[in-house]
């Protein structure tokens, strides 16, 4: 029974396994969805099927599905980063005190 309900979510793991955050050169031309003065500069864009997060410092961040299961979590270096989501759907983007929700 083990192996039946590993066979049976294993496709969803590897979903979220083969998301991987990737620096981004291009640029984000919308508004972001926090205010950087409250989050230490930190700015969260959606846009398309991809989570943006552009940053003056190392950050560490965490995204969840909307029911609480990690998509990803990484240490992400000063710069503008992106995570391709395969997945429509709402999701919540955790850097630090900063908790944002993403509509994708």
């Amino acid at each position: 029974m083990t192996v039946t309900l590993w066979a049976l979510f294993m496709p969803i793991a590897d979903a979220f396994a083969q998301m991987q955050w990737r620096e981004s050169s291009q640029p984000v031309n919308v508004p972001s969805l926090n205010d950087p003065r409250q989050s230490d500069g930190v700015e969260i864009y959606g846009i398309n099927s991809s989570i943006y997060v552009r940053t003056p410092h190392r950050i560490q961040v965490k995204v969840f599905t909307i029911l609480g299961q990690m998509v990803s979590q990484a240490v992400l270096n000063p710069g503008t980063s992106e995570l391709k989501i395969n997945s429509r759907g709402i999701y919540i983007v955790k850097i630090g005190n900063v908790t944002q929700k993403v509509a994708l």
